[in-house]
């Protein structure tokens, strides 16, 4: 058994479809159909992220989220901003290694530091 794909509710579909497009440089399985999409890893590396579409935001924030590892942190939460995510108020402790951000959808995601995670 594997996963075969992590799904997210989103409010905003095209615009978190494509922020994750971008971010990943993932790629749909087929189009989206009826507010649904698969995203995949064009290299197959990677988990699929699936994304349903909903009329409203979440009531509240969800404890499951993206942990995104990178070896330049800053540049890729950068990025991210260009493409549309929004910097969430977080309290950091001493030491994160992380950054909060919030996908055009609501969803929470972090961006987290990790020297061992080569650049493409």
């Amino acid at each position: 058994m594997r996963i075969g794909s992590i799904v997210t509710h989103c409010y905003d579909f095209e615009r978190t479809v494509a922020f994750w497009q971008a971010a990943l440089h993932y790629v749909p399985r087929a189009p989206a159909k009826n507010g649904w999409v698969v995203l995949r890893d064009p290299e197959g590396k990677g988990p699929n992220l699936s994304f349903q579409s909903r009329d409203r935001r979440p009531r509240s924030r969800s404890w499951i989220h993206l942990d995104l590892y990178t070896a330049d942190q800053q540049a890729e939460v950068e990025r991210l901003v260009v493409l549309g995510a929004r910097r969430y108020p977080w309290r950091y402790g001493a030491g994160a290694d992380f950054v909060v951000l919030e996908d055009p959808g609501g969803v929470l995601f972090c961006v987290v530091q990790k020297a061992d995670v080569p650049l493409n």
